[in-house]
Formats: structure tokens, sequence, C-alpha cells
């Protein structure tokens, strides 16, 4: 269905009035309200799971180019995230703020429409994990000097430092002199370390994705970013009703981001 201009200005219109409303930083602040529960435990489980997200959608594009269109659209509307509460109360107030304004109610949605808004909120969570890899990037250039994009790669360097920092304290002719002796001969850093520094770390992401749409949101809503995606989303309710939710590139980028990660760790232990 052909929307007018007018009707493009009122979307445009809900839009940015939406955006305001929920997605400046008090508006995301109370959204992430809503995170405070289930969600610390939903939340880095659909980190873990974002990569099988992943191979079942290019599964399901693969099978649609060869001409399995209904084994794509099956696949493609299998369910790999847990809902958290903070997509649910935004799913529900894209409903209730955006699409009953337009005239569309829930009780008469289809669910492939359903299934978009899901998708929408889904899109969020990977901004988060974004957010949070441009985080750990950000501390490894500033404490470290070196590029850290992610835990796999942040794990060894903290595991260093901190062997080296306690082995200086308990250097027999002092710290100073410790700190000096161990820069030239490294203390060795045994492989639980590394793994048990790795899961503080991922622990530690987990929180940090969990709740950095407070900060993404408003950054994303001044750049026009949400604007633009909850406008996509209303075309894509308007005129692709038989389509298969498309695999969205922030899906694509925040796995990017993981093979980045991986990438690095492998360089430096590669490195002789």
């Amino acid at each position: 269905m052909n929307r007018t201009n007018t009707a493009h200005a009122k979307d445009a219109v809900l839009t940015q009035a939406f955006v305001e409303r929920h997605y400046g930083f008090l508006g995301s602040f109370k959204l992430h309200c809503h995170a405070l529960g289930w969600d610390l435990v939903r939340s880095p489980t659909n980190v873990a799971l974002a990569p099988l997200f992943l191979l079942v959608r290019l599964a399901a594009l693969i099978l649609r180019g060869v001409g399995f269109r209904r084994m794509s659209s099956w696949l493609s509307s299998r369910r790999v995230f847990f809902r958290s509460s903070v997509s649910r109360a935004v799913e529900a107030s894209i409903w209730a703020e955006v699409m009953e304004e337009r005239c569309e109610p829930l009780s008469q949605t289809t669910p492939h429409q359903k299934r978009l808004v899901e998708e929408y909120a889904d899109v969020r969570n990977a901004i988060s994990e974004i957010f949070t890899s441009v985080m750990f990037l950000c501390v490894g250039l500033i404490v470290f000097e070196t590029a850290t994009p992610g835990v796999v790669s942040m794990a060894p360097i903290v595991s260093d430092v901190a062997r080296t920092t306690a082995a200086s304290e308990s250097f027999l002719f002092g710290q100073r002199l410790g700190s000096v002796w161990y820069g030239v001969f490294p203390p060795e850093v045994p492989l639980w370390f590394v793994v048990s520094i790795g899961f503080a770390l991922a622990a530690g992401a987990s929180i940090v994705t969990t709740f950095a749409g407070v900060i993404a949101d408003p950054l994303q809503a001044v750049t026009g970013v949400h604007k633009r995606r909850i406008m996509r989303l209303i075309r894509a309710l308007d005129e692709n009703f038989d389509d298969p939710p498309k695999l969205a590139r922030e899906h694509i980028l925040a796995r990017f981001s993981d093979l980045t990660d991986a990438g690095v760790s492998l360089v430096r232990t590669l490195r002789p």
C-alpha cells in the first residue's frame, strides 16, 4: 500500500515524538529500569546465542536464494533470543504509541507484523553489544595502549598486568625493583588465571551490555538513527507482508566485532 505524503509526514511526527519520549537520557533510563531482574540473566544468554541467531538467518537466506521459500520462512520465524523485559517494553510502546496511532491496533495485526516489531527490538540488543565492544576498545587503547575489541583480546593483557603487579609486590628487594625485574623477565601466567579473568570480564561485559542503551539510546536519538530505524519498520509493516524479516546490518556488525576480537587475540598469541 502506497502512503501519501501526508501520511508519511504524520508517521515522521509520531516517530520523532516517540524517540524524544523514550530514547532521550531520562526516557532511556526509565526504559532500562525494566532490566533490573531476570534481564541480568537473559541479556548475557542472548549475547551467547547471537552467533546461533546469525547462522539461522544466513541459512534462511541461502534456502530462500535456492528456491526453498517455505523452509526459509519457517527457519527465519524461529525465535532464538529470549525476550527481555526491556524488549517487551519497547515493543509495547511501539504498538501503543506509534502503530495504534496509525489505526493499526495489536489485535488486528498478523504474526509476521508482530515478528517485525520483535526484530526491531532485537536490533537494539545488537547495538548494545557493539557499544560494549567500542567501550572495550577505548579502555584498551587508553589504559593498555593496544586494541582490545572484546573480552577474548583483553583477558590475556589484564592477566599479564595482574600477575606482574602481584609478583612485583612480593619481590624480595621491593616493588620498584620487582617491576624492573619482571619487566624484563615476565612471570608465567597459568591458563586457569587467564580463564578466570576472562570469566570476570565477561560478567562485567554482560552487565554493561544490559544497560548500554542508557548511553547508546540518546546518542542514536540525537544522530537520527532511532528515527530512521522506526521509519524503516513502518515501511516494512506497510509494504512487505509476504517477505521474511531481513537480516539487519547491526547483527552482522556485532558478529564482525566478535570475529575481530578473536582475530586480534589469535595474532597476539601467534606473534613471536
